[in-house]
C-alpha cells in the first residue's frame, strides 16, 4: 500500500511539472526534422520547448534556460547523504520522506529508450513488411502451382483417356489388318498375278501384231485393189475417154505435174465429178494444219469386195490440187448432203473458183440453184441484216487453226474462226456453212458438247440451223457442161483462169 501511494504521489508531482515547465507552440508547420542527436543539445542546459523569436524559417527551435547558481554546503551536503531506495529514487533520510525523479527525468529517460529502440522497431516493421511481401508472393506462387497441378491432373487424365482410345483403336486396327492380310490379300494378290499375266498375253498379241505390220511395211506400199487402166486431165476428162464406173482413178492435169489419185463420181448427173471432200463416218480428223488442207490428208476409197476400190472414204483433196482443177476450165460445184434420217438435199454454182496459195486460195462462186439454200453466197436466211452478211462465204481466204484468214479481226488469237469451228474453210465471221466441222453422231448436239460452245457441225444453216451435225456432206467439181441446166455456153478464157 505504501509503495501504491508513492507511486500516485510521483506520476502527479510529474503532470505537474511538465504542464508547468513546457509549453509547445501550436503554429509550428510541421514535426520537427530531428538532427544527427535527436531532441539532446551538446552544450549542458535544459529546453526551453519554446521557439526562437529570432529564427525566421518557422521552425521548431530549443533555447537553453540559463545554468542554475552553485549549490549551496547544505544542497551538497543533502546530494551527498541521499541515500538509494530499493525502488530508485532518492531520498534525504527516514525524517524527510522518498524523493523519487521529476516528471522532466522520466520524460528524458523515455527518449532516450525511444531513441534506442526506435531504430530497432522500424528495422522490425521492416522485415514484418518485407515478410509480409515473400509471404504473399509465397501465397501466390503456391495458388498457382496449385492451379498448375490441377490442370496437370486434368490434362493428365485426359491423355491417359487419348492413350487408352488410341491403344483401343491401334488394336481394332492391328485386328483389321491380321484378317486382311490373312484373307484379302492373299485374294487381291491372286487377282493382280492373274491381271498381270492376262496383260502380258495382251502383250504378246501386240507384239505379234506389231511383227505382223512390220512385215508388211518392209515392202513399198500398194494399193490392194486395181486401179483402172483409163485416166485423164480429169474425172469429166476420164469419163469422155470411157470410164464409166465410180471409183478411184488417176489424173494428171498438167504435163508437168504429178499424177495423183482421186475419186470420181461417174453417175450423179451424167458423171465426170471429182470429189474433192467427203465426211460420212467420222473416221478422219478435219482439224488440221494449213499444210495439210494445202497437200491434202485422209482415205480416198477402198475396196468393199469387188476387186476394185468403189467406195469413197472421208478426205479432203488438197487445195493446190483444188485450185489447179478450177483453172482448167469453167468449173461448177455440187453440195451433196444427207441428215440422220437419210433425207437429201443438193445445192449447186455454176462458177467455183480458188485461187492459189500466194492468194491465200480465196474463193469465188457464182450461179446458185438447188434445195439446201444458198450459204456461200447470200449467208444463212435464218439471220438478218449485219448478221447475216457476216456469214457470207463469197471472196473469203482460206483459214486453217494456225493460218487465220477469216474476216473476225485477223492476227487476234482469240478471235479465229478455224480454232472454234472445228476444220479448215473459207470462214468469214464465222459461217452458214461448215463441211469441215466436227462430226457429231445422231445430229442434234449443244455448247456443252462442243469444244469451244460454238456451232463447230457439219452444218448447213439453211437446211437444219446451227446445231445440227449432217451424217454426209460431199463437195465435188468438173467443168461446165453446156447442157447442164442453169449454164450458158458462155466459157471463161484460159488467159483468165491461168492467171488465177
Amino acid at each position: 500500500m505504501k509503495w501504491t501511494l508513492v507511486l500516485f504521489f510521483c506520476i502527479a508531482v510529474a503532470r505537474a511539472v511538465v504542464i508547468d515547465d513546457y509549453e509547445y507552440d501550436h503554429d509550428v508547420d510541421g514535426p520537427q526534422e530531428p538532427g544527427p542527436r535527436g531532441h539532446r543539445s551538446d552544450v549542458a542546459g535544459t529546453y526551453t520547448g519554446r521557439r526562437d523569436p529570432s529564427d525566421s524559417t518557422g521552425r521548431f527551435r530549443y533555447r537553453f534556460r540559463p545554468q542554475p547558481t552553485p549549490a549551496t554546503s547544505r544542497s551538497r551536503l543533502i546530494q551527498d547523504t541521499q541515500p538509494k531506495d530499493d525502488g530508485g529514487c532518492e531520498r534525504f533520510g527516514g525524517d524527510w520522506g522518498v524523493l523519487c525523479p521529476n516528471g522532466c527525468e522520466l520524460r528524458t529517460g523515455l527518449l532516450k529508450e525511444e531513441q534506442s529502440t526506435q531504430p530497432i522497431i522500424d528495422e522490425l516493421n521492416l522485415k514484418v513488411s518485407n515478410l509480409s511481401q515473400l509471404t504473399n508472393t509465397v501465397h501466390v506462387y503456391v495458388d498457382r502451382l496449385d492451379y498448375e497441378m490441377r490442370q496437370r491432373q486434368a490434362q493428365n487424365s485426359g491423355n491417359n483417356q487419348i492413350v487408352d482410345s488410341y491403344n483401343a483403336e491401334l488394336e481394332e486396327r492391328f485386328t483389321l489388318i491380321k484378317q486382311k492380310v490373312e484373307t484379302a490379300l492373299p485374294i487381291t494378290i491372286r487377282l493382280m498375278r492373274s491381271l498381270v499375266d492376262s496383260l502380258k498375253t495382251k502383250l504378246q498379241t501386240l507384239e505379234q501384231a506389231v511383227e505382223t505390220q512390220s512385215q508388211y511395211c518392209r515392202d513399198p506400199c500398194t494399193v490392194t485393189c486395181n486401179i483402172p487402166v483409163v485416166s485423164g486431165k480429169e474425172c469429166n476428162d476420164i469419163y469422155e475417154k470411157g470410164g464409166r464406173t465410180s471409183q478411184l482413178y488417176i489424173i494428171r492435169p498438167h504435163s508437168l505435174a504429178t499424177p495423183y489419185k482421186v475419186y470420181c463420181d461417174m453417175t450423179t448427173e451424167q458423171g465426170g465429178w471429182a470429189l474433192i471432200q467427203n465426211r460420212q463416218d467420222g473416221s478422219v480428223d478435219f482439224g488440221r494444219s494449213w499444210d495439210a488442207y494445202k497437200n491434202g490428208f485422209g482415205n480416198i476409197a477402198f475396196d468393199v469386195g469387188k476387186g476394185f476400190c468403189d467406195t469413197p472414204g472421208e478426205y479432203w483433196l488438197g487445195n493446190d490440187r483444188i485450185s489447179s482443177l478450177t483453172k482448167l476450165k469453167h468449173t461448177e460445184l455440187l453440195f451433196e448432203m444427207q441428215d440422220w434420217e437419210n433425207n437429201e438435199l443438193s445445192a449447186r454454182y455454176d462458177k467455183f473458183v480458188v485461187q492459189n496459195e500466194v492468194n491465200r486460195y480465196r474463193l469465188s462462186v457464182s450461179g446458185y440453184f438447188g434445195t439446201a439454200g444458198n450459204s456461200l453466197l447470200e449467208g444463212t436466211k435464218m439471220l438478218h441484216g449485219k448478221n447475216r452478211t457476216m456469214t457470207i462465204h463469197q471472196n473469203m481466204m482460206f483459214s486453217t487453226y494456225d493460218r487465220d484468214n477469216d474476216g473476225w479481226e485477223p492476227g487476234d488469237i482469240t478471235k479465229q474462226c478455224a480454232r472454234e469451228d472445228g476444220g479448215g474453210w473459207w470462214y468469214n465471221r464465222c459461217h452458214s456453212s461448215n463441211p469441215n466441222g466436227r462430226f457429231y453422231w445422231n445430229g442434234n448436239y449443244t455448247k456443252q458438247m462442243a469444244k469451244h460452245g460454238t456451232d463447230d457441225g457439219i452444218v448447213w444453216m439453211d437446211w437444219k440451223g446451227s446445231w445440227y451435225s449432217l451424217k454426209k456432206m460431199s463437195m465435188k467439181i468438173r467443168p461446165v457442161l453446156t447442157s447442164a441446166p442453169g449454164v450458158g455456153a458462155e466459157q471463161i478464157p484460159q488467159a483468165t483462169l491461168d492467171k488465177l
